[in-house]
């Protein structure tokens, strides 16, 4: 996988987000335990945009068999993200708890990531 993320690259929908900047795999287990780790640590205050979706299958042969006899049965759904792609957004609590959250959910994810903030949010006022 080659290339930068043109589509999903800046904020829609929150003031913060985390953003990533390596090309890697992100499954659907790892997204939903970064849902969780985000929704634990806001003790759902705000609200959390998910702006992926694992549509890409990945198939895998059982252990133990012989070569041939077409391809295997998929076991897991990624999402192949790309640096740019704008992988959680929040919205609703200070940028402290924000940065914190997001934090601790980017833990969960196989790929680096960066804390965005909106270009417009006011520091003084939030």
């Amino acid at each position: 996988m080659k290339g930068v993320a043109h589509r999903g690259t800046e904020l829609a929908f929150g003031s913060f987000g985390i953003k990533a900047l390596q090309t890697r795999w992100i499954s659907a287990q790892q997204i939903e335990a970064a849902r969780v780790a985000i929704t634990r640590y806001m003790q759902r205050q705000g609200q959390v945009w998910i702006r992926i979706f694992p549509d890409k299958p990945v198939t895998k042969k059982p252990a133990d068999v012989r070569m041939g006899k077409g391809k295997g049965d998929p076991y897991k759904y990624v999402f192949p993200a790309k640096p740019g792609n704008i992988l959680f957004e929040v919205e609703g609590v200070s940028y402290d708890i924000a940065k914190e959250a997001l934090r601790l959910g980017a833990q969960k994810l196989p790929t680096t990531t960066k804390f965005i903030v909106r270009r417009d949010y006011d520091y003084e006022n939030a």
